[in-house]
């Protein structure tokens, strides 16, 4: 049994049974990829893939539990890397990181560009996706850290940490009458057409809950991944905006009107999280802390220490988180 053969099985596992896809992101040929699945099976007795013809089909049973281990040894083959670069050039390496636009976006380029000044030798990769994707990339070690709103709590296998908090504003054209009332209410914003985040992003789930508990249906007409898109479709007229707080800029948004929504919903916590088991290297522990001050080493270590999410909030209930 070999490495390689191992990397293979999951990395087909991971291209949808795709073997040219896989040997297309591997740099290696498809016939050399299937040689070395059958050879592994051949050694071990049992099918990985069902086949039909020369296709892959599925994954068996019993390849299911082959590729889960095979993850996990490939992934502590990967930090016995890290601990050697760490020890042979501590500030040279990779860091990827997934998170959704509005994090992307807002929140961490200052983050990023001090870290790349401090760290010029070390590559960052950033990953787009829904706050689904990108808790399954930290989960599976697709990426190092994933830092989201949503979704992230859905896995056991993740160590996370809160950041901060933030809340939302509304948006309006000027001129809007939602701008001339004396206070927002959320019985006002149900009666106009709203324009806001894909259900699942940025917090979504925050705003249908108070709508929900106020026994009120709001007018979805548009939504966007992104606050910059749903702020195109304020300014054509289609609706009243609902984003975060942190995407506006008040001189690039000049001409839109900016009310204040933090009494409304509840505020949303955003989380960075990783794979329980990671070998954190000193620049990734850097950039943590450089993304939230107060995830110290000696916390993010203590949350490491903790055996469920309930452990981790009672380790940070006393802290005051920022508010962005």
């Amino acid at each position: 049994m070999k490495l390689q053969q191992l990397r293979y099985i999951w990395e087909v596992a991971h291209h949808d049974l795709n073997v040219s896809a896989t040997a297309q992101s591997l740099f290696t040929s498809q016939p050399g990829i299937s040689k070395q699945i059958r050879l592994l099976e051949d050694e071990l007795g049992v099918e990985v893939f069902a086949r039909s013809g020369k296709h892959l089909t599925r994954v068996t049973p019993a390849g299911e539990r082959i590729i889960t281990t095979a993850g996990e040894i490939l992934r502590k083959v990967e930090s016995i890397k890290q601990i050697a670069q760490e020890f042979s050039n501590e500030k040279r390496g990779t860091l990827s990181i997934a998170t959704a636009h509005t994090q992307a976006r807002y929140a961490l380029p200052p983050v990023i560009s001090s870290f790349i000044r401090q760290y010029p030798e070390v590559t960052l990769h950033m990953n787009q996706g829904t706050p689904m994707q990108i808790a399954e990339m930290a989960a599976d070690g697709t990426v190092d850290f994933a830092i989201a709103t949503e979704a992230l709590e859905l896995f056991g296998d993740l160590v996370m940490m809160p950041c901060y908090r933030w809340n939302r504003c509304v948006i309006v054209p000027q001129g809007h009458p939602l701008a001339s009332l004396p206070k927002l209410t959320l019985a006002d914003l149900a009666e106009h057409p709203l324009v806001t985040y894909v259900f699942g992003f940025t917090g979504r789930s925050k705003l249908d809950d108070a709508f929900a508990r106020e026994g009120l249906t709001p007018k979805v007409v548009f939504t966007a991944a992104d606050a910059d898109v749903i702020k195109t479709y304020v300014r054509l007229g289609l609706g009243v905006g609902i984003v975060a707080g942190m995407s506006v800029d008040a001189k690039l948004d000049s001409d839109l009107v900016v009310l204040d929504a933090s009494e409304l919903f509840e505020a949303s916590v955003t989380k960075i999280g990783f794979r329980r088991g990671t070998f954190l290297r000193g620049f990734m522990y850097d950039f943590i802390e450089a993304f939230a001050p107060h995830l110290t080493r000696e916390r993010v270590n203590q949350a490491v220490q903790c055996h469920s999410k309930a452990e981790v909030d009672e380790l940070f209930a006393t802290v005051k988180l920022p508010v962005h």
